[in-house]
Parts: structure tokens; sequence; C-alpha cells
């Protein structure tokens, strides 16, 4: 069983390897964003060395983190998931012998880790020769920050797969991923960190799970949280692990049930 999700793994990784002309602009792109997004805050900054517990330097590093590190979570699994729904394919996918969301999860996950070694790692070399960033050193903050991004992909994994088996139900749902897809940016502190939002939409968001995704996982890196620190955001994005999968479950068996084909 191991051995078919890594074929998912490699077949997934190979199709990104096929699209090399995305591969390659999409560096360019990610850069164009981390420049942009650097001079708006350091804008923002002015003369202040420090604003809502974040360095101008911490700041910068932040951008080029995050950043990169949605190269690794994002994925358009929501997407995919809704065409097979409508042209007819999940009905073949489903009779298969094997779990149709869980490829669905490694099949982003080989996704991610194409975009993580040949995207997120040479971009952030080229970034890091650009603009003033500070990466630590060879330490065990690496490991911490490689297991909250892990936990943020599966968060962001699952939120895509609620947002697609939706499809199920609204048929034509391209509006609700768009919604998602900006809220996931903005909401999970991809543009905005969740310290410069209102006290107000601090504590909504604290109930949200979207923080977990990329948030947290650039915290511990540019921060390099550790003790008490490191366990509670651990512990907040393995909860929102185990939560979102209560309602892809129920959804899911509902959806089997209601089964609805458009055009097929």
């Amino acid at each position: 069983m191991l051995s078919m999700y890594w074929e998912v793994i490699r077949i997934r990784f190979l199709m990104m390897l096929a699209y090399r002309v995305n591969y390659y602009s999409g560096i360019v792109i990610y850069s164009l964003n981390i420049g942009v997004y650097y001079f708006l805050w350091m804008a923002i900054y002015g003369g202040e060395s420090s604003l809502q517990g974040l360095t101008s330097l911490q700041m910068a590093t932040y951008i080029a983190v995050s950043w990169m590190a949605r190269a690794f979570y994002f994925n358009n699994l929501d997407r995919e998931i809704a065409q097979e729904i409508r042209d007819g394919t999940v009905a073949i996918q489903l009779i298969r012998p094997y779990p149709y969301l869980l490829v669905k999860v490694f099949q982003g996950f080989g996704e991610g880790l194409f975009r993580l070694l040949l995207f997120s790692v040479p971009g952030m070399i080229v970034v890091s020769f650009i603009f003033p960033i500070h990466l630590p050193g060879f330490s065990d903050v690496w490991l911490k920050f490689a297991l909250s991004l892990l936990l943020g992909f599966i968060v962001n994994v699952q939120v895509n797969i609620l947002t697609g088996v939706c499809a199920f139900f609204i048929l034509n749902n391209q509006g609700l991923i768009r919604a998602k897809r900006v809220a996931v940016d903005l909401l999970s502190g991809l543009i905005i960190p969740i310290p410069f939002y209102p006290e107000w939409a601090q504590l909504l968001l604290s109930y949200l799970p979207f923080q977990a995704i990329s948030y947290l996982p650039s915290l511990v890196l540019v921060k390099g949280l550790a003790g008490e620190e490191f366990v509670h955001a651990i512990l907040i994005q393995a909860a929102w692990c185990v939560l979102l999968w209560i309602p892809i479950r129920v959804i899911w068996k509902k959806a089997r049930k209601t089964l609805i084909v458009q055009g097929g």
C-alpha cells in the first residue's frame, strides 16, 4: 500500500517536472511578490526598528519565508476535485481500489515536494542575495520549521478538499474556490502577519484554521520558537489537522450517496 502512495507522489513530481516554463516563471513571480511586499512593509516601518514584536529584519525574513513556504503548501486540489465531479471522472475514481481523497493528498504532497526542492530552496537562495534577510544556521530550528510546515501543508490540503467536495452539492463552486484562495492568503498571515490585525480580528482568527497554514510555520523559523511556544504552535496545527478531518469525513460520506454528474 505504501508503495502505491509513493508511486502517486513520484508521478505527480514528474508531471510537475514536465512544465519547466512554469517552474522558472514561478521563481520570478514569487521573487517579484517578495520584492513588492518587502518595499511596502519597509515603507510602513519607516524609521521604526520594531513593530508588533517584529523587527524590520525579521519582517523582511518573514516575507521571504512565508512566500517560499507558500510554494510548498499551495496546490489546486480543490479545482481538480471539482472538475472531476463535474466531468464525471470521479465516478470512475470511486470504484477503484484505493481511497480517493487520500490519493489526492499524496498527489498534493508530490506537487509540494517538487516546489520545495526545485522552487522554494533555489528561490530562497536567489532572494537572499537581493534582500536583507536573516536565516538561522544549521540547527534544530530547521527541523522544527519542517514539522510545522508539514502540518501547515496538511491543514491547507484539508481546506482545499473541503472546498472541492462542495461541488457534489453546489455543482459549480468556482466562486467558492476563488473566495477560499483569497481568504487563505489574507487570513493565514501571508500578506498581513496576524499581530498587525486589530485585537478583535486576532481573536477571531485564533478560532480559525488559517494561521496554522502560513503564520505559525513562518514564525517558527523567523523567531526560532522553542520550548512552550513551539509546543503550543505545533499543538494548534495538530488540533486543526484532526478537527478538519471530521467535517471532511461527514461530507464525504454524504456526498458519495448524492453523486450527481454533470454531462456524464
